[in-house]
């Protein structure tokens, strides 16, 4: 399920957790869907289980997780709520911009750019 890149750029748990959280937004991972527990992950990647912890925490802390204590960890059901508020967090970066004086065009440029590149990777 997991590919992890020893050699990477990115960290062990920064890896686990965009992969999570891909899953998740492309809907491989559905709400309440029960996730691989801290330890069974860590011996199937061969790694630190507080790695994989720190992976969790992160999740949990962005909303996409939540854990319930002796059952697991599992997929959010408020992710709705979580792209409601990144929206709004969009709309306020958009207007600060447009405040400091960037107009559509170069707004529209950012996004291009933002938008080529997660299609390169």
């Amino acid at each position: 399920m997991f590919l992890i890149n020893l050699q990477g750029k990115d960290s062990i748990y920064e890896q686990i957790r965009s992969q999570i959280e891909k899953f998740i937004k492309s809907g491989i991972l559905k709400p309440d869907d029960k996730l691989p527990s801290v330890r069974s992950l860590a011996e199937d990647l061969g790694i630190n289980p507080n790695t994989v912890m720190k992976a969790y925490q992160e999740l949990e802390k962005n909303g996409y997780i939540y854990t319930v204590n002796k059952k697991g960890v599992f997929v959010s059901k408020d992710l709705d709520v979580k792209k409601k508020q990144n929206r709004k967090d969009a709309i306020y970066m958009f207007n600060t911009l447009k405040a400091e004086g960037f107009s559509k065009d170069d707004l529209q440029e950012i996004l291009n750019e933002v938008f080529n590149e997660e299609e390169t990777c």
